[in-house]
């Protein structure tokens, strides 16, 4: 009879561990997209705060040496530039006036062979 009633209690046991997987097979054990979005904020925050823990701030004479060669480099690269504009336009500017002494040329002699 004991055994009897143990194998009861086991079917019995049984029977609700199904009734609970066919609950939870319904959302997968996942809750709601709002409890989701909340939770996934939250956590994003949390990781946030422990990546800033991480941070390693300059202190302030780093800070201005590092300005400084930044300032310095921008001045290079901007006279560089400067200079790269200034040698190109002149030669284009070489370049285009002796196609216009050409046309000025050719233009003068027309005109006075037309008008003399």
């Amino acid at each position: 009879m004991a055994k009897e009633k143990n194998s009861e209690a086991a079917k019995k046991v049984a029977d609700a561990e199904k009734a609970s997987k066919k609950k939870t097979a319904k959302n997968d054990g996942k809750p709601n997209i709002i409890v989701r979005i909340f939770k996934a904020i939250a956590k994003f925050f949390k990781d946030l705060k422990g990546e800033t823990k991480k941070i390693i701030w300059p202190n302030a004479k780093t800070v201005l040496k590092n300005t400084g060669i930044v300032l310095a480099v921008v001045l290079v690269v901007g006279i560089a530039i400067w200079v790269l504009d200034w040698a190109l336009s002149a030669g284009f500017g070489a370049i285009f006036s002796i196609g216009a002494d050409e046309v000025t040329t050719a233009i003068t002699e027309t005109t006075t062979s037309i008008g003399g």
